[in-house]
Order: C-alpha cells, then sequence, then structure tokens
C-alpha cells in the first residue's frame, strides 16, 4: 500500500471559550478554520488547486458551525473553489478520524493531496444550547435508550472512577502534572512552530497568538477547594418522569447506586476552549514532484466502540488495536497523546497499558489547554509530532475517547 506522508501542522492558540471573556469567542468559526488552512498554504508554498479534498471534524453542526464548515472555511481562506471540502462528526473523535480518512485516500491511491483538520467554537455552541432542555446523545430516542443508557459525560467519569477505584488525589495531581507540563512547553515555545496566530477578518489586528486557559500557579491545594460538579447532574430529571442522568447509569450499573464517588472539577476536567487545527498529507509521488519534506508518515489507524454507558472508556482497546495493526508494541511508542477529557480517561489509559508515564501527554492535555471538540485530535497529532521532533523519537500514538461510547486511534512515524 501506498505511503500517505504528513507535510505539515499547524493550529490557532485555543482561547477561553466564553462569550466576554475568550479572545476568540467573537469571531465566526469559518474564520478560524481559514486562518490555519491559510497557514498551511502560506507556510508549505501549497498550489491550493492541487488539493483533492479537504476533510474536516466538527462536532455541533448547527447554524454558524454548519454547512459543512470545511468547504466554506476553504473557500474564506481563498483556496482554489476546486478543492473540494467535507464536513464529519464523530464528536470528540472527530480530529483524528478526519486524518485517518485523508491518509486512507492517498494511501489506496485515489488522491494525492488532502488536507484534514477541524473547527469548533465551544463559546459559540454554549450560546445556541437550550438550558432548559437536558442534552441526550440518543436525542430523545427511546427504544435506544432502552438498550443504550447514555447519561451525561461527567457522571460517566465519575462512574469510570468507582468502579476502577481511582480517587480524587490520583485524578487531581495528574491534573496539577497537565498544567506543569503545560507550563514548560509554553514556556520553553514547544508550541510556537505550530500556533498560527489569529487575526481580526476585518482590520487584521492580532486577536489571539498564545494560549489562554492554562492556569500555571494550580497546585494540589488550589484544586482542593474546588467542588465536584457532576454529583449535581446526576439529580438532573431528563424527562417529565423524573428520570435522571444518574437513572441512566443504575439502569445498567445497578450496583453503583448509593456508592458513587464523584471526583471531578473544574480543575480536573478538560477545558471549554475554541480553535482550529489543520494536517497537510500527501502522497510520495506529489512529495517527489512538488521536492516538498515529509514530516511523518502514517503507520496505521483504528477505530473501535466499547460501552455507550460509560462512554469513555474506548481508548486502550483502541490503542490495543492501532498497536496490533502496526505490529508495535507499548514500548516501541516513544511519545502518547491521549485527550484529557476528563483525568480518570488519561489515569485508567495509563495504568491499563502499563505505561511510562514521563511519554504520556509530555507537554499537557486537556486539563491545562482545552478541548475543542472537533479540533482536538487534529491539535493532538501536531503535538505529539512536534515532540518527536524535539526528543528525536521515532513513534506517536494518538487517541481519545468519544461520545457514544467510541475511540479513534492513529500511530505515526517521524521521517
Amino acid at each position: 500500500m501506498a505511503e500517505a506522508y504528513i507535510i505539515d501542522a499547524c493550529r490557532t492558540p485555543r482561547g477561553v471559550g466564553k462569550v466576554g471573556k475568550g479572545a476568540l469567542a467573537h469571531l465566526h468559526p469559518q474564520h478560524l478554520g481559514a486562518t490555519v488552512l491559510a497557514a498551511l498554504r502560506d507556510r508549505n508554498d501549497l498550489n491550493t488547486a492541487d488539493v483533492d479534498d479537504i476533510i474536516w471534524g466538527t462536532s455541533t453542526q448547527k447554524d454558524k458551525q454548519g454547512g459543512d464548515l470545511g468547504r466554506m472555511a476553504a473557500l474564506d481562506a481563498g483556496y482554489d473553489v476546486r478543492a473540494s471540502g467535507v464536513t464529519l462528526d464523530r464528536f470528540c473523535g472527530s480530529g483524528i478520524t478526519t486524518v485517518s480518512l485523508a491518509a486512507a485516500q492517498i494511501m489506496s491511491g485515489m488522491e494525492d493531496v488532502v488536507i484534514a483538520g477541524g473547527t469548533e467554537m465551544m463559546s459559540y455552541t454554549a450560546q445556541i444550547a437550550d438550558p432548559k432542555k437536558p442534552f441526550m446523545m440518543d436525542a430523545g430516542n427511546l427504544s435506544l435508550r432502552a438498550k443504550h443508557p447514555q447519561t451525561q459525560q461527567g457522571c460517566s467519569a465519575d462512574a469510570i472512577a468507582t468502579i476502577e477505584g481511582i480517587d480524587r488525589a490520583a485524578a487531581d495531581q495528574l491534573a496539577v502534572t497537565s498544567q506543569e507540563r503545560a507550563a514548560k512547553a509554553i514556556a520553553e515555545g514547544r508550541f510556537d512552530g505550530s500556533i498560527v496566530p489569529v487575526r481580526d477578518p476585518e482590520t487584521g489586528e492580532l486577536v489571539l497568538d498564545k494560549e489562554e486557559f492554562p492556569r500555571p500557579g494550580t497546585t494540589l491545594d488550589s484544586l482542593s477547594t474546588l467542588n465536584t460538579v457532576f454529583d449535581k447532574f446526576m439529580e438532573f430529571p431528563i424527562d417529565d418522569k423524573g428520570t435522571t442522568y444518574g437513572d441512566m447509569i443504575y439502569a445498567r450499573y445497578p450496583e453503583l447506586k448509593g456508592k458513587m464517588q464523584h471526583i471531578h472539577h473544574a480543575g480536573n476536567s478538560s477545558g471549554v476552549v475554541d480553535g482550529a487545527a489543520a494536517l497537510l498529507l500527501a502522497s510520495e509521488g506529489y512529495v517527489k514532484k512538488t521536492g516538498m519534506k515529509p514530516r511523518a508518515r502514517i503507520v496505521a489507524t483504528a477505530n473501535i466502540g466499547d460501552d455507550p454507558t460509560l462512554m469513555l472508556n474506548a481508548p486502550v482497546p483502541a490503542a490495543r488495536k492501532v498497536l496490533e495493526k502496526a505490529g508495535l508494541t507499548t514500548d516501541d511508542i516513544d511519545v502518547y497523546e491521549i485527550n484529557e477529557a476528563f483525568a480518570v480517561v488519561a489515569e485508567k489509559f495509563i495504568r491499563d497499558l502499563k505505561l511510562d508515564r514521563s511519554k504520556v501527554n509530555i507537554n499537557g492535555g486537556a486539563m491545562a489547554l482545552g478541548h475543542p471538540i472537533g479540533a482536538t485530535g487534529s491539535i493532538l497529532i501536531g503535538t505529539a509530532l512536534d515532540e518527536l521532533e524535539r526528543s528525536g523519537g521515532r513513534y506517536g500514538l494518538i487517541t481519545m475517547c468519544a461520545a457514544g461510547g467510541m475511540a479513534p486511534a492513529i500511530i505515526i512515524e517521524r521521517v
């Protein structure tokens, strides 16, 4: 099978995902996508007429984030109209899936140049959400709910922590480590080569050129003052019968009733942010024709599903599946990026796979830097690539949980 090479990867800084507080929150989502697409073109002297497709991830595809954001962002960036685009949704896993599909198109020989990425403005999704209407993964499909009750994700995180015996001390320690590593990475400029400044589309003035979410002074003592959040969600009614988010868990795991340990709070859960990211992938033939220098190649990709009620446990089997496809072991991987959707996700991942903690989320994770849903996977692939180049490592494995009980995974090799 043909090779698919990563030529370049870039992203916006992540802005706080709150209107009136976040630097990016007043912008149109398409503008964030256009920013990284324009950067890929300009950084690589890319003839955009050669781009076969743009595969984009956006989870909340409504209103300003609807209407095939990938195509609209490309047009806004000034791409040749022949550069097509499609936008998909695998919830949090969208930004890995876009890269996997782009690689598959190239490795199959069907296309030569594909851009993959994603955008999510969580400040915007908060604006359009109905605070009086509880969000349900099943969208009101009671038949599906009877088969697979799916609760609020933070409630799932606490359920997993209870089952696995992962306590708040472990979760908070991981959150502090994430903040410390992110602070070090920022201070040492480890993100500088990938971050693209965001400018106002009308005035050209700088809007944001650095990460906005991290709290570098975070300590175990400061986290200990934060109240847990999802014990309150457990009691939230989801219908006129008084059924709660907690009841969704107890329907599958009745043994947890009265025994739930609530450990997650704002400091050990992923940050709500806005952001976009993009990667340029190309075939060997296109690389030879243009003289472009690849930075990495795609080794293997995988997808897997797991329990929809617990929802967040699929990264471990996804990692095992992609390692088997690649013919590698956990010891072969130099850089792991596991999205810190909640502390328990990363902690379980490390424990189950018996990983060296120094190889996991080396430059911090979403607890420190934030999680712009549809973009995060693409951000993490770029972060892993940057770290492989900085450290001289060979292989990086990137995975993350996705709503509905799924996880995509991908392995890249530095070249």
